[in-house]
């Protein structure tokens, strides 16, 4: 096992003569041991870890400078937009949201001031997918960066930076670290100039993970792929069981053939995990289901072997205006499974009774 380097400060050979650290912000064994490993399994070559996924996304955008215009996908995880509308743009950095699903409506955001491209895929909690070919092109014709978050998919499932992406980024809370002890998050480039502009945020910033988060997520990664599998079989079973429950059209997961974007999902990804929405019509409904679960507990994040069950209205995107959930499609009405490894008759049995 990587040993947990709890250094804050490194002794040094004489003046102007270190071992390659010497203040842990910047550097740390433990932690590069995890960014190592992090590049690898995403196809990268270089690695970030953070002390929270906002953390990542927070230093990412310092890529940036004022007058700079973003590109992003309407449906993401309601602390971004909380990010960029409350606190960025106060710093000069402009904002456009669009509905990624479609390219072309990607390609009319597009101009001369537009630097980067932000998405998800899946999209957090309505399941959307970008076609990340499509948007790689789209943002190297007009000299945009392209990041995507991929903490759902994870790279067991999809590695954007093979089809394009600059950067790729992760909770490392959630399905990485996968055992719901600690928070963390990580960005993985290939460019080596690009990497340099990151590490030095990185050092000048200073939002790092302790050593022992690092060491936490390190462990996670070894057994990635098998709950990664298992994620994704239970997943499946449970949204077939919803689909036939409730109708194909209440339940949004790009594994059923019924998502609309399901042989884009089959293109482009290995699995479709264990990320499931579904709709009940309304905020008493969801109440009264999400009360009946005895396995899934009620809690905010997700990604962890347990199994996890959250109304995002009011509890991941309550943040997001109500005019903007409501176009979106985030009802009072949805409920959003984080489905763990639990024995998938007893997660059945559980979702059974819930809805009944």
């Amino acid at each position: 096992m990587v040993p947990i380097y709890q250094t804050s400060t490194y002794a040094q050979d004489g003046l102007g003569r270190n071992k390659g650290y010497e203040y842990a912000r910047g550097k740390n064994p433990t932690r590069e041991a995890l960014e190592r490993n992090l590049a690898a399994l995403e196809g990268g070559v270089h690695g970030f870890a953070f002390a929270s996924g906002m953390g990542c996304l927070d230093a990412i955008m310092k890529l940036f400078k004022s007058g700079d215009r973003i590109v992003c996908a309407d449906n993401m995880y309601g602390g971004t937009p909380r990010l960029f509308d409350r606190i960025l743009v106060n710093f000069g950095l402009k904002f456009t949201y669009v509905d990624t699903r479609d390219p072309q409506q990607l390609e009319d955001a597009m101009g001369p001031d537009v630097r980067g491209v932000i998405l998800e895929t899946p999209t957090n909690p309505l399941m959307h997918l970008t076609d990340l070919a499509a948007a790689a092109e789209i943002a190297r014709r007009h000299e945009a960066m392209l990041i995507v978050d991929n903490t759902f998919a994870t790279p067991v499932f999809q590695r954007p930076l093979e089809t394009g992406a600059d950067i790729v980024y992760h909770s490392t809370t959630k399905y990485l670290n996968g055992h719901s002890d600690m928070i963390g998050g990580a960005a993985i480039v290939r460019d080596d100039d690009l990497a340099a502009r990151l590490q030095f945020v990185l050092n000048a910033a200073g939002a790092v993970p302790g050593p022992f988060d690092a060491w936490l997520v390190l462990r996670g990664t070894k057994t990635l792929h098998l709950r990664m599998a298992a994620h994704d079989a239970n997943g499946r079973r449970i949204a077939q069981f919803l689909a036939e429950k409730l109708g194909e059209d209440k339940v949004f997961y790009p594994g059923l053939t019924s998502h609309p974007q399901h042989a884009l999902a089959c293109r482009q990804m290995c699995g479709f995990g264990g990320m499931i929405s579904f709709e009940v019509g309304s905020r008493e409904a969801a109440e009264r289901v999400m009360g009946g679960f005895q396995v899934f507990a009620i809690a905010e994040s997700l990604g962890g072997v347990e199994s996890l069950v959250n109304h995002p209205a009011s509890m991941t995107h309550a943040s997001v205006p109500v005019e903007r959930r409501a176009k979106l499609g985030i009802t009072e009405g949805l409920v959003r499974l984080s489905v763990g490894v639990e024995d998938i008759g007893d997660l059945l049995t559980d979702v059974a009774q819930a809805i009944s």
